[in-house]
Parts: structure tokens; C-alpha cells; sequence
């Protein structure tokens, strides 16, 4: 078993190095196109500059200062602005960045780069030793999954260790290994992308006992953590709140980078919004609309969600059903991109235990998890948008905004699929009594240790 582990992270490490060296070339290609690391880099090295990150001058100053192309006309200046001038990531975050922006940012980028592909690439070998003895359907989509990752590694977007991060904490407490060290995770996580890993956090602390226990303490670490980055946040820039949520608005606005809708900034391709108002936008432009819309369709899954958290027993199954299911449906009432969908890794144990148990339902989740992890690919991605420039799809009539809806915006629709079969899959296992074989066979010791 020791030897078969070793091959098998050897084999996911090849897939994520292979992901390292294209996406480097398509960054050198691009000449330095992928930025989302410079974002949150300029932003921390302000801060160590004693300068405000969420001050659009002092920003835009700091990054010509350290080698940053300057505009060369208003489109290309308003697309720096609001890629990188405009700061929204909360301070939490920069406590963490802050070493690596006290380094030159050739060296930062290649530091984070490495770090980015080495947790998540630890965090996907630990997700698969959960049903190492399932089928071997999780360990080909997790291999798919890393080496479609090139965009994510080499552009450095934080989203790629708050999620390994993540990972290796859900590991840590459904095993009840380490647990401190899960705590630990946990809590950087949450400060450096709390939308993309809140609701996993929020499983833990519905599901009760010594789950509970683990996400409190995570909190107050969290929490402690917190504290003297918005302090030293706060005295570099004491209105931050109001600078923030300025910045956040001039990116929101119709045809900015986070506007979901047809005519936002990034509309398809890697830097495509997965969000579901990406969908309902096309039949109605208008935030007004597909806002409270959205809202109510996630929050009423969300709710469904919590109603079975809370009569559902404890076993493996329900708890790989649960995080499976919130896995995919947290993509879809908030902001998120392509890359933060590598969440899906977390998907891949109830996938695997649904096949080993055989039959329809198994063959759906495996479908329907390849399907997801295809389109939230990069190369896959890469091919659709080559695809799309060929097309001349309208909008007039209701035909023609399906089949746009269908054609370039696919990943929302496989999410809300994905996220909705598992839950219906945990909601008909909770009320058969967990009829599954499955359910029993594979309890951790935290499992055994909450009580039903």
C-alpha cells in the first residue's frame, strides 16, 4: 500500500509539473498577461511601502514603480485599473502575502507559484487516499484535474491554496488526523478566499459533535489571525471599508471584470464568471433581475441542504454526499472563475463510492463529474473559446438564448447539475435510512466518534 501511494502522488505530481511548464509559456506567451498574483503582490507591497492598497493612486503608483507596463491607451488603461488597481481582497489576506511581497517579483511569483502546485497537489493525493480502494475513476479526474491547471499555478491566483488548504483540512478532520493542523489550514484558508471555502466550513459546524468542535476552533484562529492585519490594515489606511467597497462597485458596474453580465469584461474563456446570474443574464441584462433570482434559487437549495445536515446520521457516505453537494452548489450565488472550481477535487470521494456501489446512480456521478471537471478545464476551455470565435449566435429571440447559454456558458449549468444530483442523492439517502452499503463501510473516527 506504501509503495502504491508513492506511485500514485508521483503520478499526480507529474500532472501537476506538466501544468507548471505550459503555464509558465502561455504566461511568457502572453508577456505577463495572467496577473491575478500581481493583485494581491502590489497590494501587500503597498502595505510594506506604508502605502494605502485600496487607494486606486497609491496602487497604480506602486505597481509602475516595481516594472509595471503603463497603459498605452484608455482600453488597455481601464482594464489595469480594474484588474489591478483596484484592490478588493479583504485585508486578512495580506498578512499572509506580505513575506512574499517583501521579495523582488520575479522571485515572489516563481516562490508562490511552487507553493500553489505543491499544496494542491498534497491536498488532491490526500482527497483520493479517502477511497484509494474505490474504482479509479477519481484518481484519471484527479490526474485531468491537475494537469488543467497551468492557468491557476502560474498566474498565482490565491484561490489555489485557500482551496488545498481547505482540502487538507476536510481530510485532517474526517480522518481525525492532525487536527491541529487541519485547524491551522483551515483558518489561512478562510483569510485568504472566505467565498470559496465558506461553505465548506459551514458543513463542519452544522454537522456537529467533533466536527463543531474543529470549525470553532478554526474560527478563533481565524479570528486571532485576523486581528492585527485589519489593525495594521487600519492604520495604513483608516477608511478601508468605504475604499473597498468603492473599489468593489467600480468593478461591478456594467462591462466591468465581475459584472456577470454579456457585456462584463470577462465573459468567456479561463477568466469566464461561473456564477449562475452568468446564465439568467442572457434572458434578462439586468442585476435587478438575475441577482434576487439567483439568490433564490441557491438559497433554496441551501436551506434543502442544512434541512438534511441536520437528520442525517454519521457515516462516510453522507458526510462525501454533503461536501460534494456544497462543493458545487457554492459556486453559483456568488462571484467565482474557472480556477476556484479546483473545489471540485472535494467532490471525487462521493463520486467514487457511488460507482463502487454500482449501478444508474453511480454511472450519473461519474458522468456528471467528468462532465465538470472537463468544462471548468483549461484546455477544454482553451478549445471552447477558439470554438466560439467561429460562431455568430443572437440573442433575439429565445432559441438563439438557450443556445448561447448552452454554448458559452456550459459550467454554470453542469455546476447547478452536479450540485443538485448530490444533493438529491444525500436528501433520498437520509430518508431511506442510509441503504447504501457504502454508508457503513468506510466510518473514520471522527464518523464513529459524533453522536447520531
Amino acid at each position: 500500500m506504501t509503495k502504491l501511494r508513492l506511485t500514485i502522488f508521483l503520478l499526480f505530481s507529474m500532472s501537476s509539473a506538466l501544468s507548471v511548464f505550459w503555464g509558465f509559456a502561455l504566461e511568457r506567451a502572453a508577456q505577463g498577461i495572467i496577473v491575478d498574483f500581481k493583485v494581491v503582490y502590489y497590494g501587500a507591497r503597498c502595505l510594506v511601502d506604508h502605502h494605502d492598497p485600496y487607494d486606486e493612486n497609491q496602487l497604480m503608483s506602486v505597481y509602475l514603480a516595481e516594472g509595471g507596463k503603463h497603459p498605452s491607451n484608455p482600453i488597455e488603461l481601464n482594464k489595469v485599473r480594474q484588474v489591478v488597481a483596484l484592490q478588493v481582497y479583504f485585508p486578512t489576506a495580506f498578512i499572509y502575502i506580505a513575506p512574499f511581497a517583501m521579495l523582488p517579483w520575479g522571485i515572489a511569483h516563481a516562490l508562490w507559484s511552487a507553493l500553489t502546485a505543491g499544496t494542491l497537489t498534497l491536498a488532491a493525493f490526500l482527497i483520493w487516499t479517502l477511497v484509494q480502494d474505490a474504482p479509479a475513476a477519481a484518481f484519471y479526474l484527479t490526474c485531468f484535474l491537475l494537469a488543467n491547471s497551468g492557468i491557476l499555478f502560474a498566474g498565482g491566483n490565491p484561490a489555489g491554496i485557500a482551496i488545498a488548504l481547505c482540502l487538507v483540512a476536510s481530510w485532517c478532520f474526517l480522518e481525525d488526523k492532525h487536527a491541529y493542523v487541519g485547524v491551522a489550514c483551515f483558518a489561512v484558508s478562510l483569510a485568504l478566499k472566505p467565498h470559496d471555502t465558506g461553505f465548506v466550513w459551514l458543513y463542519f459546524f452544522l454537522a456537529g459533535g467533533l466536527f463543531r468542535k474543529r470549525a470553532l476552533q478554526t474560527l478563533l484562529i481565524a479570528v486571532a489571525l485576523a486581528l492585527p492585519a485589519i489593525r495594521w490594515v487600519s492604520h495604513v489606511s483608516p477608511h478601508w471599508i468605504q475604499e473597498l467597497s468603492g473599489n468593489l462597485s467600480a468593478i461591478s458596474v456594467r462591462g466591468g471584470i465581475i459584472d456577470p453580465g454579456p457585456s462584463g469584461m470577462s465573459g468567456s474563456g479561463t477568466g469566464m464568471i461561473i456564477a449562475l446570474q452568468t446564465v439568467i443574464s442572457v434572458f434578462r441584462d439586468d442585476p435587478r433581475f438575475y441577482n434576487p433570482l439567483t439568490y433564490l434559487i441557491c438559497g433554496a437549495l441551501l436551506l434543502v441542504w442544512i434541512w438534511v445536515i441536520r437528520r442525517a446520521r454519521s457515516t462516510a457516505l453522507n458526510h462525501y454526499l454533503a461536501l460534494a453537494a456544497i462543493a458545487a452548489l457554492s459556486m453559483l450565488p456568488i462571484y467565482h472563475r474557472p480556477q476556484d472550481a479546483k473545489l471540485l477535487l472535494l467532490t471525487l470521494p462521493a463520486c467514487a463510492m457511488l460507482l463502487r456501489e454500482g449501478g444508474a446512480i453511480g454511472r450519473i456521478a461519474l458522468l456528471l463529474n467528468s462532465a465538470a471537471i472537463v468544462v471548468t478545464s483549461d484546455l477544454p476551455l482553451a478549445l471552447l473559446v477558439q470554438f466560439i470565435k467561429g460562431l455568430h449566435l443572437s440573442t433575439d429571440d429565445t432559441k438563439g438564448k438557450i443556445l448561447t447559454v448552452l454554448i458559452t456558458r456550459p459550467i454554470p449549468l453542469v455546476l447547478f447539475t452536479l450540485g443538485v444530483f448530490y444533493l438529491s442523492v444525500y436528501l433520498h439517502h437520509s430518508l431511506r435510512g442510509n441503504t447504501f452499503a457504502g454508508a457503513q463501510s468506510q466510518p473514520s473516527p471522527v464518523v464513529s466518534a459524533r453522536p447520531s
